[in-house]
């Protein structure tokens, strides 16, 4: 039985009110209405839930643990209904809300991203980075995954092809004229990278080092790590190009060994046929920076 198409949306409207002021005196004020009308309204809610969605003492009222998972939800499904009349009516811009893994974000993005806000300053852009996996039906437009991205009904897009070199300051570069020397320097290793220092060195048929100088969970600490020249870093050269063009860190082994190329980055997104108004422009920004063509 589909219990949501039996609820007026005055119950709905009443509900959120009473759940979000926690006071049926103050909702009545809000709607109004009086108290005993939201209270009716209320106890006709719970009736057709058959859930009690309000614990009620003479002195306050305070929502159930099923009260107070329906009051998520249903704020969330009132925050979309107040983006979609924004985008009706134009009164406010909505942002475009993109998530993204974290060292993507700082090593990448935020370098370029203002390019992207002169060309388009009418695009209010809302950033989040974590490792985790954006939910997008509740909070984000686009994400910007580290790795293959777990099977799901959205358009996954591969970004750039990325090279694994090792990286260090010119000062350290002068030390390192032959793969074997890296075994006399301290290695920089970023522990959530799928390629790490063992791999590049398989890759060159060299036996992998037993020791490392330092360990990371984040590529932009031990970028930023090689950069104050603590040692010498296995990394993408994408994440580092900021760094490489500033001479800042150098590859010094670049030509006499080979990188380790692998495709660390996804584009995903929700396959929808309603959109943001700003997220074509940029996805489109996104890809022709990294000069990929949108094949989608």
């Amino acid at each position: 039985m589909n219990v949501f198409r039996k609820v007026p949306l005055s119950y709905i409207r009443v509900f959120e009110a009473a759940g979000r002021t926690l006071s049926f005196a103050d909702a009545a004020r809000e709607l109004s209405l009086s108290p005993s009308a939201v209270s009716h309204s209320v106890r006709k809610l719970e009736d057709l839930l058959g859930h009690r969605l309000f614990l009620r003492s003479t002195r306050e009222v305070r929502l159930t643990r099923e009260g107070a998972i329906l009051m998520e939800h249903i704020q969330r499904g009132m925050d979309e209904m107040q983006r979609g009349f924004a985008l009706l009516t134009r009164e406010e811009r909505t942002p475009l809300r993109l998530h993204t893994a974290p060292s993507f974000a700082t090593q990448w993005l935020l370098p370029r991203l203002a390019g992207f806000v002169r060309d388009h300053p009418n695009i209010d852009l809302r950033f989040s980075a974590s490792t985790d996996y954006a939910r997008f039906d509740d909070d984000f437009d686009l994400d910007i995954v580290y790795g293959e991205p777990k099977p799901s009904p959205h358009e996954k897009i591969p970004l750039a092809l990325e090279g694994l070199a090792p990286l260090c300051t010119p000062a350290l570069a002068e030390r390192i004229r032959k793969p074997e020397d890296l075994y006399h320097m301290p290695l920089i290793q970023c522990e959530v990278q799928m390629y790490q220092w063992k791999g590049w060195f398989e890759a060159n048929q060299l036996p992998p080092p037993t020791h490392y100088g330092l360990r990371f969970d984040r590529s932009s600490m031990a970028i930023a790590a090689a950069v104050d020249g603590l040692g010498v870093v296995l990394e993408s050269t994408l994440l580092s190009e900021r760094e490489l063009q500033r001479g800042e860190l150098v590859r010094p082994l670049a030509g006499s060994t080979r990188e380790v190329e692998y495709v660390g980055h996804y584009l995903v997104h929700p396959r929808r046929a309603h959109r943001h108004e700003a997220f074509e422009t940029f996805k489109a920004w996104l890809l022709n920076a990294l000069g990929i063509a949108d094949a989608s």
